[in-house]
């Protein structure tokens, strides 16, 4: 089985997040995706971030609905702080039997080089890059890189940050939040 893995901290996850993940388990060769919460680091204290469980519970009301998509903590129980190469490492060792690859804006491929053991992430796992508008340009070892795919997928211009700002400044982000998300949310009161 092939898996995408979808980094980030969803915070909140929205249909922005879905869209994407959605288009690459329907219209790649990814059999699943699964979304990575990445934990809140102990030496960064940032107000805006929920705990890593409230986000973890938000993935999972997200993508219950979805055969293809799934929530996932693992990187909640490795060390911080914590290097996509460590985590890719320790999937490898718990679920042999899987394939992995990333799934990454095209504004991260433009700082990819700067990642830990990049080269090795490159040469052992396949890289699915999806559309976004963003500065400054692609490296040009990334070009026309075998292991690098461009994923015709829609450009989604909603962001976490957005939502936290609108939702704290007591507008309607109703819409582009799942329906059981923006509840939860709600019931919470998170983000005012």
């Amino acid at each position: 089985m092939k898996i995408g893995l979808y980094f980030g901290t969803f915070n909140p996850i929205h249909v922005g997040h879905l869209t994407i993940a959605n288009h690459l388990a329907e219209h790649s060769d990814l059999d699943q995706v699964w979304f990575v919460v990445t934990p809140l680091s102990p030496f960064k204290k940032k107000s805006s971030l929920l705990n890593n469980y409230h986000r973890l519970e938000m993935v999972h009301l997200a993508t219950k609905e979805y055969d293809k998509l799934r929530p996932s903590d693992i990187e909640f129980g490795l060390k911080q702080p914590n290097y996509t190469i460590d985590t890719l490492t320790y999937l490898l060792e718990k679920h042999p039997e899987y394939e992995f690859a990333l799934i990454m804006g095209e504004d991260n491929l433009k700082s990819f080089h700067k990642w830990k053991n990049y080269e090795l992430i490159l040469e052992n796992h396949n890289i699915y890059v999806y559309p976004r508008i963003s500065k400054g340009s692609i490296d040009t070892r990334f070009n026309d890189h075998p292991k690098i795919i461009k994923v015709d997928a829609p450009i989604m211009e909603i962001s976490s940050t957005f939502i936290r700002k609108e939702i704290k400044d007591g507008k309607n982000v109703r819409p582009i939040l799942p329906e059981n998300v923006w509840q939860f949310l709600d019931e919470m009161n998170f983000y005012r």
